[in-house]
């Protein structure tokens, strides 16, 4: 079969599949149709003329494209049109998954085939509903069991369903921890040397503290004494300590200066008493004198 007339026949298949064909599965499709037919459709044949479909496609003339994704080929919108289609199954778009399905898919993705346990053991938490609603909505399915693990576990594994939802066509075209790695690289933070032009020499304490280094060469003193670092008390404490022993000193002072005062009040007291005396003698002197 000459290829302009192989072509129309692989876009029909495409167009009316419900679901991704493979280039086998075309090439037992057109056989069957055309059993009559001596000289047998190859899959090299199916492959070359895909390679035009897909060329005659990605005109701008067609809102669509034929694509391999899911595992086999399909027409598929362009994005383009993506508003425009997305009104005829708006639920069916607006429907996403959950943070802790994605997680859990991702885990399956690239762990494939795995175990719930193992599940549970790399998310920390129970994986039941999670995983039980990812097969209700055919993105896993249970590729079987694991037999040198107690019990023989179900284990399990993305499905078409999966490479076509995400547009890959095997786990192969997954993208790679470390190309996703790479674009999670935090940048260097920019410093200008301005920015330490008026600082001064600076010093790492014991304690892993950045301080002045001047600071740190300051020997505190306490009369005239320096401070040591085994001292139990800090330089602030021994202020305190010498600012009560002047206030003691201040109050002794001060009951002193109260009792030499006292003792003088005592001796004018004195005085007053012994002049209150003389004048009482010479008052009674003067009585006795005759007239």
């Amino acid at each position: 079969m000459e290829l302009s007339n192989l072509i129309p026949h692989i876009e029909a298949l495409i167009f009316a599949s419900d679901k991704p064909l493979t280039v086998d599965e075309m090439t037992e499709l057109i056989n069957n149709a055309f059993g009559f037919m001596e000289d047998k459709i190859l899959p090299e044949q199916i492959s070359v003329a895909l390679e035009g479909i897909v060329e005659k496609y990605n005109s701008e003339f067609y809102p669509f494209s034929v694509r391999e994704s899911g595992g086999g080929w399909q027409f598929l919108t362009k994005k383009e049109y993506h508003k425009t289609v997305a009104q005829l199954n708006g639920e069916k778009f607006l429907k996403r998954l959950s943070a802790a399905a994605l997680e859990t898919l991702a885990i399956i993705a690239y762990k494939q085939p795995i175990t719930k346990g193992e599940i549970e053991i790399i998310r920390g938490v129970s994986s039941d509903y999670t995983v039980q609603k990812l097969l209700e909505k055919d993105l896993i399915i249970i590729s079987g069991r694991n037999e040198q693990l107690p019990g023989h576990p179900l284990v399990y594994a993305t499905s078409k369903s999966f490479m076509d939802y995400f547009g890959i066509n095997s786990q192969e075209d997954l993208p790679k921890i470390k190309e996703v790695l790479a674009d999670m690289v935090i940048e260097p933070t920019i410093v200008n040397h301005t920015d330490f032009e008026q600082s001064e020499t600076l010093a790492i304490t014991d304690d892993g503290e950045l301080i002045d280094a001047d600071a740190a060469s300051y020997e505190p003193h306490i009369n005239g004494q320096s401070v040591e670092e085994g001292d139990n008390m800090d330089v602030n404490e021994k202020d305190d300590v010498n600012e009560d022993n002047d206030n003691n000193d201040f109050i002794e002072k001060a009951t002193a200066t109260g009792e030499d005062e006292s003792d003088n009040t005592d001796v004018n007291d004195d005085n007053e008493v012994d002049d209150d005396i003389d004048s009482s003698e010479d008052n009674a002197a003067t009585d006795e004198e005759p007239e």
